[in-house]
Order: C-alpha cells, then sequence, then structure tokens
C-alpha cells in the first residue's frame, strides 16, 4: 500500500501522483489511517483493509464491517499474531472466545459515549455475523493475493433458527397507539413513522430519500428508495401515509424528504431518540428499548399476519432477496393452533366416520 498521508489543504498544489486511496470513501480512509499507526510504515495490512472497507456498497455497511471487524482485529493483535498470518485454529479459536466475551456497552453516569465490556456475551446471530464479515476480509485478501487461505473458511457458524429474531415485535394495536403519538407529536414524526412502518422502509433507506424521489408509476404513488447493499427500488406510497407527507413538505419540492429545520437530512441519532421518546408517550410495553427497526420488524409481522398473505408478496413489501430472511419476523411459527395436524385429523375422522359406527 502507498503511505495514507492527508491531502494538501485547499490552494496547495501536490507533487505526489494521484494514488488510489483518494477515491476511498471517508470510512476506509479514516479505518486505514488508524490501523498504519498500530502497524511498521510500508505494512499491507492497513491498505488492504481500507480498500476491503471502500468496496462496502454503503456507509452504513462500511461502518458495520468497521466496528466488527476491530473486534478480531485487536484479538489477533493481542494474541501475538499479524491479521493476514491467521490460520485456522487462531480463526476457531476466536470463534469460542466470541461465545463467551462480554460485549461494549455504554457506562451509566460516565462520560458522552464512554463504553466498558460489561454488556452480555453476543447472540448466535450477532456472533455468525461477525464471523462472515471477519470471512470477507479475509476472502478479499486472498484475491488480493496477500493471504493463501481463509482461515475463517471453515469455522462453524452458529445455527441459526429460522424462528430466531432478537427484535422483540408490538401488536397491531401498540403500532395503532405509536403512530397516533406520533401525529400529535409533529407532522414529521407522524409523516416518517407511518412511511417507516407502511412501508417497511429501514431508517437509512427513509433517511437517504429526496423529495424528488416522489413520484408515481402505472397510478400508483410511489417512493424511490435506497435498500441495504446501494440497491434501488421503487415502492408504493400508501394513500394515508402519502397525505401525512404532503401535509408536512406543505408544498416544498426539493432537498431531503425528511429534513432539519435547517434543511440538513436528519441523522440516524435523532432519528432512533425520536422514536424511543415517541413509543414512551404511547406507552409501548418495551419503550425503553424500541429502535427504528422494530417499525419494519411489525410491518413485516402485521402483513404475515393477515388472512390473505402470501409470503412472496410480504417478502417484495419487506425488500427480502431470501424468503427465509421474512420468515424470520413470522411471529406465528411454532404455534400449536396453527398446526395443519388438526385439519389432516378431521379430514381422517370424517372419511373414515366415528370408531363407534363400525360396531
Amino acid at each position: 500500500m502507498s503511505e495514507i498521508v492527508v491531502r494538501p489543504d485547499a490552494g496547495q498544489l501536490s507533487t505526489a501522483r494521484r494514488d488510489a486511496v483518494d477515491d476511498w470513501p471517508q470510512e476506509a480512509l479514516d479505518f486505514a489511517r488508524e490501523l498504519a499507526e498500530r502497524y511498521p510504515a510500508g505494512e499491507p495490512f492497513p491498505g488492504v483493509a481500507g480498500a476491503w472497507i471502500a468496496r462496502q456498497k454503503t456507509k452504513n455497511t462500511r461502518n458495520t464491517y468497521i466496528r466488527q471487524f476491530r473486534v478480531w482485529e485487536q484479538y489477533a493483535r493481542e494474541t501475538g499474531t499479524h491479521p493476514l498470518q491467521t490460520r485456522f485454529p487462531l480463526a476457531e479459536a476466536f470463534s469460542r472466545y466470541l461465545e463467551t466475551a462480554p460485549t461494549m456497552v455504554s457506562v451509566k453516569g460516565g462520560a458522552r459515549g464512554e463504553k466498558a465490556p460489561i454488556g452480555p456475551p453476543r447472540s448466535d446471530r450477532a456472533r455468525g455475523n461477525l464471523l462472515s464479515i471477519c470471512s470477507s476480509f479475509h476472502a478479499y485478501a486472498v484475491r488480493a493475493h496477500r493471504q493463501d487461505e481463509d482461515p475463517f473458511a471453515l469455522v462453524i457458524r452458529p445455527d441459526i433458527e429460522a424462528s430466531d429474531s432478537a427484535t422483540l415485535g408490538s401488536t397491531e394495536e401498540e403500532s395503532d397507539r405509536l403512530i397516533a403519538a406520533a401525529r400529535a407529536d409533529s407532522p414529521r414524526a407522524y409523516a416518517l413513522l407511518l412511511a417507516m412502518y407502511s412501508m417497511a422502509l429501514r431508517v437509512d433507506s427513509a433517511l437517504a430519500a429526496q423529495v424528488e424521489d416522489l413520484g408515481h408509476d402505472e397510478g400508483h404513488r410511489v417512493l424511490k428508495v435506497r435498500l441495504k447493499g446501494g440497491r434501488k427500488k421503487k415502492k408504493a406510497v400508501p394513500p394515508a401515509t402519502g397525505h401525512a407527507i404532503d401535509l408536512y413538505l406543505d408544498g416544498r419540492t426539493t432537498g431531503p424528504l425528511f429534513e432539519t429545520s435547517t434543511g440538513k437530512p436528519l441523522d440516524r441519532k435523532y432519528v432512533w431518540e425520536l422514536v424511543r421518546r415517541i413509543a414512551a408517550k404511547a406507552g409501548i410495553k418495551n419503550a425503553s428499548t424500541f429502535h427504528p427497526h422494530v417499525l419494519k420488524h411489525d410491518a413485516v409481522t402485521h402483513a404475515l399476519a393477515a388472512p390473505d398473505a402470501k409470503l412472496h408478496h410480504v417478502q417484495d413489501f419487506a425488500d427480502h432477496k431470501d424468503p427465509r430472511t421474512t420468515r424470520l419476523y413470522d411471529q406465528r411459527q411454532g404455534r400449536l393452533d396453527t398446526s395443519p395436524g388438526y385439519g389432516i385429523a378431521a379430514r381422517i375422522a370424517e372419511r373414515l366416520g366415528s370408531p363407534n359406527n363400525e360396531r
């Protein structure tokens, strides 16, 4: 990797040739610089890690990968192993370490942003995601000819049940109360929460939307959204949601769909705080842990619960590539009263008649 240097100030001429890092997203550049402070000058690892982060499609994904990869990089460094020289036994040991390692959580009463390793160990799903991210990096290092093999390729991932969703959902009555509380709060809160719920929007998709992304297609009001992974898609805007958005926009035709008073896009932190505050006003039982993704989780769950629900329709509504992902939201799974066995036995009894009739 070429040496990572701070770009010259405006007005200064650079005598250096253009480097590939000049085209990296800021998150990738910052992460490569962070790693460069821990490794000798000219060491390729920071550059490989930075290039791997740079190829991730969205800012949110890049930040998530960086945060998760730091756990593995620190573990490897503390065992005295260079990440690019890692072999399978250490990767497997790291997997076992994650089963009991405490997570970082905010310190109650501590300084702003202060965290400590005092949280519960990661769930099976969280461990699986972290191991997948580690494998993604090392597979990239192999393709970049910086490593012979991916040490995580044969590490056994946690076996995730189809019904294992960590998100605590709400009843439809609770969702009604939540949206009503948002309507009483402000036009912006009402439009935002109703859009996220009725359109199954992730918070990043909602905040990336522009007013210009609103339109019509085949008689439907639509919003062009940016999905997880960088995909783009037109999503139907229900009439009630479109009305709420129009009231909030009040004639505005440009700029972020959901913006601050200064015209800047709302940020994730604000939306998290807003959703939690509205949930508390609505008397939601899990208001203290409520977060924006619960709105999408509830939308999919409630859609699946409809009598005429079809999995492939709900899958498309939820923007899932795999129907198994949609099934994660189905809270009806495992309910005894939905067992097809009742119908099977009833039909057999009807065909064969009562045993008493055979006497």
